[in-house]
């Protein structure tokens, strides 16, 4: 049976979590929910659990310096501060959880903890230019003025190259990078992401219908999204069946 810690100086937050966890993954058993850095270090060296939820900000002993002197334990971070997102995988952290969480979300946090995959990376535009990881990615950090964010690659929808840019476009937001189409897409999972324009990189699962105006043209419609996306010929093919 997997085993995992939830250390919040919130207890409500960690009872809501647990709570959850337990709902979405009633295998899971929580052997510890301390309060503070310094009673998470002594659980985790005393219990020994396959996986840690932390919050970061804690009295005594941050997240980040747990994670750090217990490298054996895959560290989930759940936390209200999207700032600390790069450090943290640097601590090789599996996920980021921003508060409040979002059960699909979750789901998605389990589901990667289940599978016992590699450590997400997030990707910086540095790292594409050099060509570094080719794994597929799983994260992007975007800036905004002083602030990095970090995006789920679950979360985008699609890229479009702009003049200087790449537009990150999800539900909620767009975001700007600089990696161009060409380098992104050989970091992207084929499997989940397409080019179908020379300028477009739409996500497999953002796809709600394809469908051809009156000359003839394929116009990719996304779901619970009103932008339309162009296909052009070199990328018909992807869609033959139709």
């Amino acid at each position: 049976m997997p085993t995992a810690l939830i250390a919040d100086d919130e207890p409500n937050l960690a009872a809501e979590l647990a709570s959850r966890l337990a709902k979405f993954w009633p295998e899971l058993e929580i052997v510890a929910m301390p309060r503070n850095g310094v009673e998470a270090l002594a659980e985790l060296n005393a219990k020994q659990p396959d996986f840690a939820f932390l919050d970061i900000r804690m009295p005594g002993v941050d997240g980040l310096e747990i994670a750090r002197l217990a490298p054996s334990v895959r560290v989930v971070f759940v936390t209200a501060y999207d700032e600390y997102a790069v450090q943290a995988f640097e601590t090789s952290a599996v996920d980021y959880l921003l508060k409040p969480l979002n059960d699909e979300r979750l789901l998605r946090c389990i589901a990667r903890l289940q599978r016992g995959g590699a450590v997400a990376q997030p990707i910086s535009t540095a790292d594409a230019a050099a060509g570094k990881d080719t794994a597929p990615i799983q994260w992007l950090t975007v800036g905004l003025k002083d602030t990095t964010h970090l995006v789920s690659i679950d979360d985008v929808l699609y890229f479009q190259a702009t003049d200087k840019y790449t537009e990150v476009v999800t539900a909620e937001r767009r975001h700007i990078i600089r990696t161009p189409l060409k380098e992104l897409m050989q970091r992207l999972d084929a499997a989940k992401f397409a080019q179908v324009h020379r300028s477009v990189i739409v996500s497999y699962a953002a796809i709600d219908r394809v469908e051809r105006d009156l000359l003839g043209r394929l116009r990719i419609h996304l779901r619970n999204h009103t932008d339309v996306l162009p296909v052009s010929r070199a990328y018909v093919g992807l869609f033959k069946q139709m």
